[in-house]
């Protein structure tokens, strides 16, 4: 049989010789397995193949709609972009990474398998959640120190004195989940000493203690007395995490913390964030979520409340759209492919590898397998 597969986001990132994304190497691997690359959805289908169509410029509903409500493609491989719910892949959908909470098609789990590529992006989730928290703590002004002593203003022996500051070593860190982001940023909180907190399902308590950390019952008991909170708990089914991020567990942190959340924006209850800020809880907040423009020119998605609090509070505020990850082109690669590797097993074999959710019928459990090395 012949089949279509839609790629809607971009599986290189590294420029190529006409200075756009290069998708070359997943091209090429595509090709190794039998399979054809497309450019265009005008491009005629192979006979007998797995076609993958790379129409990575889609990203609004009103773009992807009308070629997806009546299943004109078998399957779909995903990044960032949200799939609406009345799109229909008969044949499965692969999310790269490892939450699925863009795979919103109603299709999936029901119809259709829906599976996710954990793993690759987890190191380089990790470290920019880590560099966030350094460009804030020390709090060095290690900006306005470079003007001084270009200009020639500062003397070390009268001046420093006036500048001081406090290291991670012996802050306490409060993470929220133990997948592989969450322990991650953990091991590299122990690497600057810091006395690491965590919440979890209880079958990672064992590892937790295991890998040197304190298991928490609550998120509560985590972020007590923390100086800072990561969150790594996903958006969940059905968005069950949806505000998971409250009033108790940030009223339980010290004053001036840092808040993390490099997982999913609607994680976090907004204006119980905004009203810590007010107070003096938390005193600096790093977002990583994703944020996308309508035909119209106004914006959606998780990042939008976020704008509003960075205008009531500037400076507090550092927001980036979803890049902590998706900016590593070797780590979107390797997921790329596995997520071909996985089309290739659901299409031919119905074979569902890193399944999210319910198994349907006709398709066999293949497992779990995970990028991170």
């Amino acid at each position: 049989m012949t089949y279509a597969i839609l790629i809607c986001d971009l599986i290189g990132l590294r420029l190529g010789p006409d200075g756009n994304p290069d998708p070359s190497e997943v091209r090429d691997y595509i090709g190794s397995k039998g399979g054809v690359f497309h450019l265009s959805q005008a491009s005629p289908p192979s006979f007998g193949k797995l076609n993958f169509y790379y129409l990575p410029e889609l990203s609004t509903e009103a773009e992807i709609l009308p070629l997806t409500r009546n299943g004109q493609f078998d399957a779909v491989i995903s990044a960032a972009t949200v799939l609406p719910r009345k799109s229909v892949f008969n044949s499965g959908g692969v999310r790269i990474g490892a939450g699925t909470g863009n795979m919103q098609c109603e299709c999936f789990g029901t119809l259709a398998p829906l599976m996710n590529t954990p793993g690759f992006n987890s190191r380089a989730t990790a470290q920019m959640a880590m560099k966030a928290l350094l460009r804030i703590r020390p709090d060095l002004p290690v900006a306005a120190l470079h003007a001084l002593t270009v200009a020639g203003l500062f003397d070390t022996g009268k001046h420093l004195r006036e500048y001081p500051t406090a290291k991670l070593e012996g802050k306490r860190l409060a993470v929220l989940g133990y997948g592989n982001i969450g322990r991650e940023l953990a091991l590299l909180a122990k690497a600057f000493h810091m006395q690491v907190n965590i919440f979890a399902r209880q079958h990672h308590r064992e590892r937790i203690e295991a890998d040197g950390f304190t298991f928490a019952e609550t998120p509560e008991r985590a972020a007590a007395g923390a100086d800072a909170l990561s969150v790594h708990i996903g958006l969940g089914a059905a968005n069950a995490n949806a505000g998971f991020v409250g009033a108790a567990i940030l009223g339980q942190l010290n004053g001036n913390s840092v808040l993390l959340n490099y997982d999913r924006g609607e994680c976090v209850d907004v204006l119980a964030l905004d009203a810590a800020m007010e107070r003096g809880q938390i005193g600096h907040v790093c977002i990583d979520a994703d944020i996308f423009i309508n035909a119209d020119g106004t914006l959606h998605g998780p990042m939008l409340p976020y704008l509003a609090l960075e205008k009531k509070y500037p400076g507090r505020l550092e927001l980036l759209p979803h890049a902590a990850a998706d900016t590593d082109h070797p780590s979107r690669v390797a997921g790329a492919k596995q997520a071909v590797d996985q089309i290739f097993e659901c299409i031919l074999n119905k074979r569902v590898i890193n399944r999210v959710g319910d198994l349907p019928a006709g398709y066999t459990d293949g497992g779990k397998m995970s990028g991170l090395r």
